[in-house]
Formats: structure tokens, sequence, C-alpha cells
């Protein structure tokens, strides 16, 4: 399948909300991962960013996230169903937006309810690095931005600043 273009900031796509999906192991649910897959795989090795993408990202309006950490992790459906009290503080930054980070407040640990490809129901807790990025992802779906979620716009700077600067301390290092 093809590497897809990243929706940039601007676009309506991202704000849109995406439509659940009725069916995990449709033809076009693989297909749609498949391009996710090779986009996500192309961003990391053109960029050294990219731990997760989000369908919208690449214009399919459903509600399907690939992570990509240890290993590709599809989540179809996906839903946070629990968030811990406590919050903290970390960079972020968005494939459809990469010469900017900023840091954001998200929540220590959440549960998400998930769906696989076989359309089995699953639920995770995650913490600290994954949790956010599960939230950034499934913010995604809701047409939220990690830029609405910026802790002070005084954190902000451009991708050069936060590599000299910061990268060894983020999830990005």
């Amino acid at each position: 399948m093809p590497v897809r273009d990243v929706l940039q900031l601007g676009n309506p796509g991202l704000r849109a909300v995406c439509a659940s999906v009725e069916d995990p192991g449709a033809p076009q649910v693989t297909a749609v991962l498949t391009d996710m897959a090779d986009t996500l795989a192309h961003c990391r090795a053109t960029t050294t960013y990219g731990r997760a993408i989000s369908a919208p990202q690449i214009g399919a309006m459903q509600r399907i996230i690939l992570v990509n950490v240890d290993g590709p992790w599809p989540l179809i459906n996906p839903e946070i169903i629990e968030r811990s009290h406590d919050t903290m503080i970390v960079w972020d930054a968005c494939l459809s937006f990469l010469s900017i980070f900023y840091q954001v407040e998200r929540h220590c640990w959440v549960t998400v309810r998930y769906q696989d490809v076989q359309g089995a129901w699953h639920e995770i807790r995650a913490e600290e690095d994954l949790s956010e990025l599960l939230q950034h992802e499934i913010d995604h779906l809701d047409g939220i931005l990690a830029l609405d979620r910026m802790v002070d716009i005084r954190t902000m700077c451009t991708r050069e600043e936060f590599e000299k600067r910061y990268r060894a301390e983020s999830p990005y290092a």
C-alpha cells in the first residue's frame, strides 16, 4: 500500500470527529492499517519521529490508531474509560505539525478499551510515556490537537531548538 500524505495543521480533517468502525476485520480497515503502517515507517525513516499515527492524519475518518513502539499495535475504536487524577507535564509534537514542540498536560495513567483486528475487546492500563501517547492519538479521533492542550505558549519552540535543548530527556530520545 502507498505512503499517504499526513494532513497538516490547518486541514479541517484534523478537526473532524471520526466514525466508529463497525467491522474491525473488514478489508477496508486492513487497507487503512497498512497505509498507516507504511506512512508511519516513512515518517520515522525521514524525520526520526513517529511513535504512532491516527487514521484521520492520513484522511481516513475512522476510529483507528496505530502505535509502533515495540512493534505495530493497532487499536480499533479506542476509548479512555478511566484516568488518573494526577497529571504530568510532557513535551509533545505531532506528525501533522512537526516543526513545533510544546509542553502539554496529560494524565499519568489511563485505562483504554479497544478492539483488535479480529473484533475482540481489550483493556490496558497505560502509564507515563504510553499513557501520553495514547491520549495524544485518541484525541485525534475526536478532532482535538495536542496544541489545544498546551500548558503555556512560552513552552513552544521550533524542532531545531527542541532537539538542541530538550530531546535527550524526552520520550523522543
